[in-house]
């Protein structure tokens, strides 16, 4: 279940959504140059959002109108940052795997005392309130006409779609003294940073079961009194795939995670994470979790818990915890919270994650379509995910539950952030496990699903409506990164630019919820108590924290030294046998699955739906032989894991 910055992640929805923010490698770089004069200022590119159109202009905003901006700071050097960031991460470059500590990377690469100095006198000069320095920005606070002094544009509203919201008539720029110091300005349009105060989390969500009859493996139970599918008869959904059955799979082997830290971020956090956590492990055979190896590092306060639907995040966090320590139950896992599931939040809590070298790994189960991404933010999370790298770091996030998004926003596109050059964007799949753990199949995750008649002859509108599937697809804003090049089919790469783009997602791994993972999570009941219960789940938010448990093995078979930014490292391994090619048809033959649910969610009072669930249906896209944008190079095979220790 992936979750929407500004809608959230839907409830419990079995198959779960989650988007953000990414972008093109120099988006920050001042658009104009206009230096000796002593007027004279630097446009910075990307601050005005494309939908400021001259069309859609209503007019200026109010000069009292209030503004929080946050004004990213470039440091000493943001294109050797960059250059260096690649450099460590390419298994080619003699600088691989020489990463610096946070405390080297902020001194080499991080804004001098000078550069932060300069920018503050310059916002105060216009009359703006700084409200907070990091090492990353500078906050500031005003109105309108101060903003307008300080950023050198005028502020009008803007209709987009049915609301109005305030943004920059044109680019923002910054003195030219200051050339080379600002990376971005972010908040100066204020459509998606709307904020309200709340100092209570709501309750867990309402409970959710799945009613079964189902399948312990794959294929274990054939649903033989309801029709044929595809010309056969069809399994029931697995009940949930549990860590035994996953770890074999993905060719877990003797490793477990020990010694490696592996970082999630989601927003809000689980008051009864703990508890669920060792609940799950207990009754499902994972390892008990030891003394201090879950810890959450969250904020002093909450925001805009209603609007971001807090209690839909409980749900997310538990996903991903029990997940990681299903696959890897030796990693030691570090929960960081985010105060809401806005930009700048979450931004901070992957900058914690950072600056304090918290982890090696971090697993993202969140994001937003590329269409609501702006330059200023993408530039701003690029800068961390490039920290992160210099350091060892690498950031895993979902690819979306969308598909080619056609169905859920009209336009085909990808997700964010999970279309920066710098991240491991994850697919999914839908996943058979057989007898005796054995790895089966997998197709890539896109499901049609068509009810039962009420005869119980036939299923209605065979094979039915498409209802989810791994995000994927070609970027309309990432140029092509070098790893891509001589893997990504052409066509795909120059799906959207004739020069090429970046191509979603890179790796693959478990993601339909009708092929899905068990999970155990304490939700309020209809008698409004609150008590623990299991349910089946997927989602690329499931796939994520997936693959990020099974680079923790890996790490541990390298000897514990960081992968760090692994995508060179997973496209130099391209059409080996350490990958599982993912295709559509395995077997040859179409698949599907037969589900029976709980009308009301929790039991058969309200009735039962019987449903068939068609396989590898992903929208427009498709997994096919070799590279696809469904599922990337594939899925890890047995072998992957151990490829890891014999690099060294």
């Amino acid at each position: 279940m992936r979750s929407n910055r500004a809608t959230v992640r839907t409830g419990v929805s079995l198959a779960a959504t989650l988007p953000m923010v990414a972008g093109a490698l120099v988006l920050g770089i001042p658009a104009a140059h206009a230096a000796g004069h002593p007027d004279a200022r630097n446009a910075i590119a990307g601050t005005k959002p494309a939908w400021a159109t001259a069309k859609a202009d209503k007019g200026a905003t109010a000069n009292s109108a209030q503004v929080n901006a946050r004004v990213y700071l470039a440091g000493r050097d943001a294109a050797g940052l960059a250059a260096y960031a690649k450099a460590v991460a390419d298994p080619s470059s003699p600088q691989y795997g020489k990463y610096l500590s946070a405390e080297q990377a902020q001194a080499r690469f991080g804004a001098t005392e000078a550069q932060v100095a300069a920018v503050k006198s310059w916002l105060k000069s216009a009359g703006l309130k700084v409200t907070s320095v990091t090492a990353h920005y500078v906050a500031v606070s005003g109105d309108v006409a101060a903003a307008e002094k300080a950023f050198g544009t005028e502020m009008h509203n803007f209709a987009k779609g049915s609301k109005t919201y305030r943004a920059p008539a044109r680019s923002a720029s910054v003195p030219a003294g200051l050339q080379g110091t600002v990376l971005t300005v972010t908040g100066l349009d204020n459509a998606p940073h709307k904020s309200n105060h709340e100092d209570q989390l709501p309750p867990p969500d309402a409970v959710f079961k799945n009613s079964g009859p189902f399948s312990s493996y794959y294929g274990s139970n054939v649903a033989k009194t309801l029709p044929s599918a595809y010309g056969q008869k069809i399994p029931y959904a697995v009940k949930g795939y549990t860590g035994k059955q996953l770890r074999s799979a993905y060719g877990a082997g003797k490793y477990t995670g020990k010694g490696v830290r592996v970082a999630i971020t989601d927003a809000y956090a689980s008051p009864t994470i703990a508890f669920d956590a060792a609940a799950y492990a207990k009754k499902n055979g994972d390892k008990a979790w030891k003394t201090g190896q879950l810890r959450q590092v969250l904020p002093a306060d909450y925001t805009k818990t209603e609007e971001c639907k807090a209690s839909g995040w409980y749900g997310e966090e538990t996903l991903d915890v029990e997940a990681v320590h299903a696959v890897a139950p030796d990693a030691n896992v570090t929960y960081v919270g985010a105060a809401s599931c806005y930009d700048d939040d979450l931004l901070d809590s992957l900058s914690k994650v950072v600056d304090n070298h918290l982890a090696d790994i971090v697993s993202n189960s969140w994001g937003d379509i590329e269409a609501n991404q702006t330059p200023d933010l993408a530039a701003a999370y690029d800068q961390v995910f490039q920290f992160g790298a210099v350091e060892g770091i690498g950031f895993y996030f979902s690819s979306g539950d969308n598909g080619d998004e056609v169905a859920n926003t009209g336009t085909k596109q990808v997700d964010t952030p999970a279309n920066s050059a710098w991240v491991t964007a994850v697919g999914g799949t839908s996943l058979a496990v057989g007898k005796g753990n054995k790895y089966l199949w997998e197709t890539g995750w896109g499901t049609d699903k068509a009810t039962l008649s009420a005869d119980g002859k036939s299923w209605e509108g065979f094979p039915g409506a498409y209802t989810s599937g791994a995000g994927g697809g070609t970027s309309k804003t990432v140029p092509q990164p070098f790893y891509q090049k001589n893997v990504v089919p052409g066509a795909l790469a120059t799906a959207n630019n004739a020069a090429g783009n970046r191509v979603v997602p890179d790796i693959a791994a478990i993601a339909d919820p009708n092929t899905g993972f068990l999970v155990g999570q304490t939700q309020t009941f209809p008698d409004g108590s609150q008590q623990y219960a299991e349910y089946r789940i997927g989602g690329t938010s499931l796939a994520a924290p997936v693959i990020a448990a099974v680079q923790a093995l890996a790490q541990q078979a390298q000897g514990g030294k960081a992968i760090g930014f692994a995508n060179p490292a997973i496209y130099s391994k391209y059409g080996s046998k350490l990958y599982h090619d993912v295709v559509d048809k395995p077997t040859g033959k179409d698949l599907a699955v037969a589900r029976v649910d709980f009308v009301n969610g929790i039991d058969a009072t309200g009735g039962l739906s019987v449903s068939v669930r068609s396989l590898g249906k992903d929208s427009s896209l498709q997994a096919v032989k070799g590279y696809d944008d469904v599922t990337g190079v594939g899925s890890p095979a047995k072998g992957y894991v151990d490829s890891y220790g014999r690099r060294h």
